[in-house]
């Protein structure tokens, strides 16, 4: 009997929690992983993929849990070097990672797409899985702000968030397209669900879908699709999702963030801090679960990971 596979859409550091915890229970020929690229840019010449390298790193066990970014035992001799020289150094680049992000930009200078430079990154580290750009076309998340837009790791890393939000803009989506191996996965007889991690609403996942006809495609699918909430207790687990939403004007919770993906999903996952909110979002439309959806450490991981997969099964019953 043939495999049953699942598709999880993800960014960073919280998607890739949920990404190991899927990796520990189903085989490389189970899941393919469906990653942000909005956030990628050109920095120092070189192009860094932010959210595909947070995911490789964390699936291969390489991924820097003292700064919860970059790759483990990594060095900074570049960058003391480039300071010592006037450089940009805004963006950390440690020494191990630079080489990947100068193995990419060669690799893309000679015309491979970054669908399979970033097959090729993977295989090296060990990471049999598939990690797939949501996009071989350039989509950049632009952050809207009473002082104009800025580019994504303009207000995220060198700004630090301050700058209020007042809209986003995905340059770039109108002329994109979905790479055919994305569109395999998605027509796959053999898709059994889909997986929306808890990424942020706004940055990490929308960007996905702004891709021309990748809604059609994941509504086309005709499987459940289940969102994990990025929200508990009205906070962000990671990152600026809280803080966004408040410039917004849009509750800090975890209803609010069912309520926008309402269109796309079938259940949504609720932490068990916000078990009192599964009837509000279970009046949207939705089918609910509750979870333990913080997780820090492996088995927490593992065990939500579990959940979903059960919660996925249970809808196509």
């Amino acid at each position: 009997m043939a495999a049953r596979r699942f598709i999880a859409i993800t960014g960073g550091v919280g998607g890739a929690k949920l990404a190991l915890g899927l990796t520990q229970l189903l085989a490389p020929n189970e899941i393919s992983f469906i990653v942000n690229t909005g956030d990628d840019f050109e920095h120092l010449g070189l192009h860094v993929s932010p959210d595909i390298d947070t995911l490789v790193y964390t699936l291969s066990g390489q991924s820097n849990t003292e700064t919860g970014w970059g790759r483990r035992g990594e060095t900074w001799q570049f960058m003391h070097a480039l300071r010592e020289f006037g450089g940009e150094t805004w963006f950390n680049l440690g020494d191990l990672d630079l080489a990947l992000h100068v193995r990419r930009t060669q690799r893309l200078r000679e015309g491979a797409t970054l669908t399979a430079v970033t097959r090729e990154l993977a295989a090296a580290l060990g990471v049999g899985y598939d990690v797939l750009p949501m996009s071989d076309a350039p989509v950049r998340t632009m952050i809207g702000t009473p002082a104009g837009e800025l580019a994504f790791q303009h207000y995220f890393v060198r700004d630090r968030c301050a700058p209020t939000v007042t809209g986003f803009r995905f340059a770039g989506a109108d002329s994109a397209t979905i790479s055919p191996q994305i569109v395999d996965r998605l027509t796959d007889p053999a898709l059994a669900g889909i997986i929306v991690c808890p990424s942020n609403p706004f940055v990490s996942v929308d960007p996905v879908l702004a891709v021309p006809g990748m809604r059609k495609l994941l509504a086309a699918a005709g499987v459940p699709i289940v969102a994990v909430s990025p929200i508990v207790a009205g906070l962000a687990i990671k990152g600026p999702t809280a803080k966004m939403m408040t410039e917004l004007a849009i509750p800090n919770s975890a209803v609010a963030v069912a309520a926008h993906y309402r269109d796309l999903v079938d259940g949504f996952v609720v932490d068990v801090q916000d078990a009192a909110l599964e009837a509000d979002v279970a009046a949207l439309g939705l089918r609910t679960v509750v979870a333990q959806t913080v997780m820090l450490s492996l088995a927490d991981r593992k065990q939500l990971a579990a959940d979903v997969l059960q919660f996925v099964r249970h809808l196509n019953k």
